[in-house]
């Protein structure tokens, strides 16, 4: 951040007279002892190719794609609720439970064709028996075929519709064997990867519906985010997929997240004359959270080379303006102002009033601004 005179605390610049007698001072040149010189640093100024921008304002929003509401597959009861809002889950881990009317009928369905097809099997081989022996007619024995057949399919179908309610083979078999209806209906997690509830509406003893809103939960992977963009209609044009962005968000004051265009509004909004621009970043720390506001800087160029200076040798004066100090030797030292465009990576682009080579002031040039200044 660009350091501003007028908040400088009075002891520090105190402090930093005491340091030493001037040896020489006019209002806008300087020459330090040795005991401040130490105080400082100095750092040549150089070339440093500035991106252009364009900036926006938005905010941070749930990634769609790896967002879904978990609503039930079948009407029912909530009878079990499994996790809460921020708990992590993985895939095809329960959520809650529901009592299925529709599960249960299922499952005595499928009890029902069990006890058909154990029935008809049993038929056909007392016909082949009697078959063999000419005690039973062919069309008898014929009947008897179609018959097993027929509870074999339905069998087989009652079956499959259980595989469809979750259900494995193994409990399957245990409902067919003890002829025992269990109508809890389990609804897990569809997501993949490292997923968070994001939200819980679900309550014991709710009747739910498919597709009835609220979803009971909804989950994420907060791993990724998405970050839409407000652009003016008039920066449109520069803005392409797949170009960087540079993002802020008020919760990390001097931190930049960093993200790539991913996707560009096709309708501009009548009223603010202005249209999203998405934009996907990762978060595998979970620093960030959906509906904070955020400012973007859209790189929209491979940007022009400018003479460039660490942001602390940069000193906003009281009156505005902007000002480095410059030497040449290390100990006598002039102040300059200075016109400032933009702040990338720590660096200040310098527009006008100094020359790449020059030696400046880095840290501790605020101390010299204000000095001078309070002994002037």
């Amino acid at each position: 951040m660009r350091i501003d005179k007028r908040f400088l605390p009075a002891a520090a610049v105190a402090a930093f007279m005491a340091a030493s007698s001037w040896v020489h001072a006019t209002p806008d040149t300087l020459e330090l002892g040795e005991t401040q010189l130490k105080s400082l640093k100095v750092e040549k100024a150089r070339l440093h190719r500035f991106s252009l921008s364009r900036d926006a304002v938005g905010n941070i929003a749930f990634n769609d794609e790896r967002t879904v509401q978990v609503f039930t597959p079948y009407p029912g009861r909530i009878i079990f609720l499994a996790r809460h809002q921020g708990d992590e889950v993985r895939k095809g881990d329960t959520l809650y439970a529901i009592d299925s009317p529709d599960l249960a009928q299922a499952e005595s369905a499928a009890i029902s064709a069990a006890g058909v097809y154990k029935l008809t099997t049993d038929a056909l081989e007392r016909a082949k028996a009697l078959l063999a022996v000419r005690g039973l007619a062919q069309k008898d024995y014929q009947q008897a075929v179609s018959d097993q057949q027929a509870a074999e399919g339905a069998y087989h179908a009652a079956r499959r519709t259980l595989r469809i309610f979750g259900k494995s083979e193994q409990e399957i078999d245990r409902i067919v064997s003890t002829r025992q209806v269990d109508s809890r209906l389990n609804v897990g997690c569809p997501l993949d990867g490292k997923v968070t509830v994001v939200s819980r509406s679900a309550a014991i003893g709710t009747l739910v519906q498919p597709g009835n809103p609220p979803a009971p939960y909804t989950v994420s992977d907060l791993s990724t985010l998405w970050m839409i963009a407000n652009v003016a209609e008039s920066d449109l044009p520069l803005v392409r997929v797949g170009e960087e962005v540079d993002v802020k968000v008020m919760a990390y004051p001097g931190r930049i997240f960093h993200a790539k265009v991913d996707n560009i509004g096709v309708q501009v909004d009548l009223n603010t004359h202005r249209a999203p621009v998405r934009c996907v970043i990762r978060d595998p720390r979970q620093e960030l959270q959906p509906g904070m506001f955020a400012s973007f800087a859209i790189r929209t160029g491979s940007g022009k080379e400018f003479v460039a200076v660490p942001e602390d040798g940069v000193v906003r004066e009281a009156d505005g303006s902007m000002s480095v100090w410059v030497t040449t030797d290390r100990k006598h030292f002039s102040r300059r102002k200075v016109k400032i465009g933009v702040e990338q990576g720590g660096l200040d682009q310098v527009l006008e009033g100094l020359k790449a080579g020059e030696l400046v002031a880095t840290e501790g040039a605020i101390f010299m601004s204000n000095a001078i200044d309070s002994a002037y």
